[in-house]
């Protein structure tokens, strides 16, 4: 295994952060053929939120968008709540040239658009919202130290009011948060109490003394992993793949499913759902689980313009879902699913 770079590098350059880890191979075997992707826009009957220039839309992936449900214009990183008719997401308040300097805000906001709320003051660097899913939608996003240029993992929730937030990382580690379990555990990456980097279940806590079990790789590649999500069922994840430990860049990314068991908390068997050897010029970012695990939807940027693209499990097909060849499309997340 290569040694592995700074911190630095690891954890300056993120919107969510990636962590360089042998983690991920790039098997012929597993790999196959990527399907071609549509021309048109296929409809579906699978639900879900999503960015449109920067605003929120909810819809069926491959028909029209409609209304949005927020006023933007820097609303991202969209995530639907278990129950409740809730999503949350941040909101850019104050842009900076580095990602990681923006200061922004938590907010929620009802699926029909009422309600809209700020949960954070828009004073601190707040990325990534989701919600548990443990029953109690609790609310997870993580937080910048700009002196330490680490994150922590806070808690909060639709309800509260901006400084109700609390930590519920260890606050020596840097830990952000990707994803929950149903048994209240949160996958994140970073470092852990006993020094060692890489992903693992943070079992969080308000009182200072959370748990990091780390997550197992099956078959090691250096490389980066990114934006973890974890399906409903728990015995999958989907993510984003940059080889080698070179500077965080969001082209040239490859999205993978895996098999994930959360017993032995093993990710395994990765298959590659977008290109396994591609362009670097082109985004492709965000995989996300519909609600029924039948597909993952990203977005890519591979027409010119940022679009909806969805990969079907069933017969690994790839189709295009979203229906503005002029607007920049983003973050989308399944009906129910939380990221």
């Amino acid at each position: 295994m290569r040694k592995r770079k700074t911190a630095s590098v690891l954890v300056v350059l993120l919107l969510l952060p990636a962590v360089a880890l042998s983690v991920l191979p790039l098997l012929a075997s597993a790999v196959g053929r990527v399907a071609e992707t549509a021309a048109e826009a296929t409809k579906t009957d699978l639900r879900g939120v999503y960015s449109v220039n920067g605003r929120l839309h909810i819809s069926f992936f491959g028909t029209p968008d409609g209304a949005p449900i927020t006023t933007g214009p820097g609303d991202m990183k969209p995530s639907w709540a278990k129950t409740g008719g809730k999503i949350v997401f941040f909101r850019l308040i104050t842009p900076a040239p580095r990602i990681p300097d923006w200061k922004t805000a938590i907010c929620v906001v009802n699926t029909d658009g009422t309600g809209f709320r700020k949960l954070t003051d828009g004073s601190q660097t707040d990325f990534n919202p989701t919600w548990s899913r443990d029953g109690k939608n609790a609310i997870l996003f993580s937080r910048r130290d700009p002196n330490r240029e680490t994150y922590a993992v806070y808690m909060t929730t639709a309800e509260a009011n901006p400084g109700d937030e609390v930590a519920v990382s260890d606050p020596q580690c840097s830990s952000f948060a990707n994803s929950s379990l149903k048994d209240g555990r949160i996958f994140v990456a970073g470092t852990s109490p006993t020094g060692g980097r890489g992903y693992f279940l943070l079992t969080p806590s308000k009182e200072g003394k959370p748990v990091y079990e780390k997550v197992n790789f099956a078959y090691p590649l250096e490389g980066t992993l990114d934006r973890v999500s974890i399906a409903p069922s728990e015995t999958k994840v989907t993510c984003e793949f940059q080889k080698g430990f070179g500077p965080y860049s969001y082209p040239g990314r490859t999205l993978y499913i895996a098999d994930f068991d959360v017993r032995t908390r093993t990710v395994s068997n990765p298959v590659a759902i977008t290109d396994a050897q591609p362009d670097p010029k082109v985004t492709t970012l965000y995989p996300r689980w519909t609600k029924d695990e039948s597909a993952v939807v990203y977005h890519c940027d591979k027409s010119g313009k940022s679009q909806l693209y969805m990969y079907r499990l069933e017969d690994k097909s790839t189709i295009l879902v979203s229906t503005n060849k002029d607007a920049s499309y983003a973050f989308p997340c399944g009906e129910q699913t939380p990221k």
